[in-house]
């Protein structure tokens, strides 16, 4: 390895790893739901309401990171951003009342905004264009390990150490990756920090209206809200109900197939990007692929009489587990469309998508899980996850119609570019 290539590696690793604990911290819920509601005495609904507080900032911030990033660099952001996703796992480790867990999960959605995109502005500066689209899929999939940190062995934890012990390993976890930030990682090779041109707002204003006008920033979006909704939702909060409340699961068996789902996308996330790397043309052929599958797959759980068999419910996991990696082709669109200064804003863009999905889906799961669940009943039947998940299938239709409208545009504005540059004399 060359000496211009080591520092690369080395950035590269560090903000990757800032990535996976970013990760772990946002599904930290995911696992613990169901002792969430017992610490809390809350239903379905009202935990719904932290995982909907941690993703609703999480999108909300998309836009206004995707600026901040612009101007003032990755590493400012990250941060900033482990500092407030480190303070939020202590608040919710002692936390007892439901509004300060609420607002602890604010401030782990807050920092874990910041995080993914500072990541690919890293990538961008640091490596070459032709590498991009294997390391944006690498990122993406590299950091889904901070699921599996999220899954067993915080559970093991939680159940043997307590919820509060659980939480401050947690903290303890996300200070330790936050000092290897300040160490090691520069935003480029060349300077501490690139920035956008400042201008004030106005300028900030046309930076987005620019991101925001390039078809190719939309479909990013789009193929993000139609590829990420199904597999977040399940991993974040009502997988883990669903396997152990709904199809009689052990809590361990249960967490043991999320951890199945992040291995599956650790495997599969380098061949998506290999193949959009190999046939850029056909990227949205890959989404609508990933697409039909789980709503198939999620078809035949959802239908089958009485509780799935265990090899069909791994078929879902697994399935579920290519979202991931599907949901960053859209980040590899916004790259593609738009120029390197602006990749903070378009990324931001891109990222509200998915997460805007997930939100409206964990809300309409919870809701649906109360009006489904009988009264009195404190623990609801598999019939009630039926009904929950097949919301699913609105969210399915919309993005990829979405999805199509915005593929046809991008392509006509390409050929467009195309022609316009070939017009201009040499």
């Amino acid at each position: 390895m060359t000496a211009a290539r080591r520092p690369a590696a080395l950035v590269y690793a560090v903000a990757v790893t800032a990535y996976v604990a970013a990760v772990f911290h946002r599904s930290s819920l995911g696992v613990t739901g169901v002792d969430a509601a017992a610490r809390f005495d809350i239903n379905a609904a009202a935990l719904a309401t932290f995982s909907v507080a941690q993703l609703a900032v999480y999108a909300a911030m998309q836009i206004p990171v995707g600026v901040l990033l612009d101007r003032y660099g990755s590493r400012r952001l990250l941060l900033a951003g482990g500092a407030l996703m480190v303070a939020g796992q202590l608040v919710f480790a002692v936390a007892v009342d439901v509004r300060l867990a609420v607002a602890a999960r604010v401030l782990v959605g807050l920092g874990d905004a910041m995080t993914f995109i500072s990541v690919l502005r890293i990538v961008a500066y640091w490596f070459p264009g032709r590498r991009n689209p294997l390391l944006v899929q690498l990122t993406g999939t590299v950091g889904q390990l901070g699921a599996v940190l999220g899954a067993v062995p915080l559970v093991a934890l939680l159940h043997r150490a307590g919820w509060t012990t659980a939480f401050l390993t947690a903290a303890a976890l996300g200070a330790t990756v936050l000092l290897l930030v300040l160490a090691a990682v520069r935003d480029t090779p060349r300077a501490e920090h690139v920035t956008a041109p400042t201008g004030g707002l106005a300028a900030v204003r046309w930076q987005l209206a620019d991101a925001w006008g390039q078809p190719g920033t939309r479909l990013g979006l789009w193929t993000h809200f139609v590829t990420q909704f199904s597999g977040a939702v399940f991993a974040l909060l009502w997988g883990y109900p669903f396997l152990v409340q709904g199809q009689g699961f052990s809590p361990t068996a249960a967490a043991g197939l999320l951890t199945l789902m992040t291995v599956v996308t650790l495997v599969c996330g380098p061949v998506i990007a290999h193949l959009c790397a190999r046939h850029p043309f056909h990227r949205s052929v890959v989404v609508f692929a990933i697409t039909a599958a789980t709503a198939a797959v999620w078809a035949v759980v959802l239908a089958w009489p009485g509780r799935a068999p265990h090899g069909l419910l791994v078929a879902l996991v697994v399935v579920l587990a290519v979202n991931g990696p599907g949901s960053v082709i859209g980040f590899d669109y916004a790259r593609t469309f738009n120029p390197v200064h602006r990749i903070g804003s378009a990324t931001g863009i891109v990222n509200v998508g998915g997460f805007v999905a997930s939100i409206v889906l964990i809300l309409a799961v919870g809701v649906v899980l109360d009006l489904a669940t009988p009264a009195g009943q404190g623990t609801p039947p598999l019939s009630a996850f039926r009904w929950a998940f097949a919301v699913q299938y609105l969210l399915w239709a919309l993005g990829a119609v979405q999805v199509l409208r915005y593929r046809n545009a991008a392509r006509r504005r390409w050929a467009d570019d195309r022609a316009a540059a070939v017009a201009v004399p040499a």
